[in-house]
């Protein structure tokens, strides 16, 4: 009877996890492929990821990453590794998505992605606070 009773705690359980997951897939992606973009060097990839007010202020996307990494964002696109933390859906319809990034010198920062669903386009990047916190990375 324990058995029976387990299992179906765990399968309800497991069943849960993939619903929650499969709710924050669509802007998680979209951040990482963000990340990725900036990472690899693909900046008109990286800026068409981002909300419609930073596509229309930048025609030039080398000006884009240059201001990236002139306003303290470097540790975002230096990152050796980043997770993704909790998230909040706003009554207005943005997302806040907490990013855990371990840095080149193992230090630890903390993003918290703005995300908004853009009509025929998807989810984008509105802006992003990032913060260093305490602790070192492994």
């Amino acid at each position: 009877m324990f058995a029976k009773i387990f299992l179906s705690i765990v399968f309800m359980a497991s069943s849960w996890g993939a619903m929650a997951q499969e709710d924050t897939a669509p802007w998680q992606a979209v951040v990482t492929d963000q990340i990725d973009a900036l990472k690899d060097g693909s900046v008109r990839a990286a800026l068409d990821l981002a909300g419609a007010g930073f596509r229309s202020s930048y025609d030039d996307p080398n000006k884009f990453l240059s201001d990236i990494l002139r306003s303290g964002y470097g540790p975002i696109v230096e990152s050796r590794s980043f997770d993704f933390g909790r998230f909040e859906k706003t009554e207005g319809g943005l997302v806040l998505q907490v990013v855990n990034l371990v840095g080149q010198d193992q230090s630890l920062y903390e993003a918290v992605y703005q995300m908004v669903d853009e009509p025929n386009v998807g989810w984008r990047v509105q802006g992003v606070v990032l913060r260093k916190v305490p602790g070192l990375g492994v």
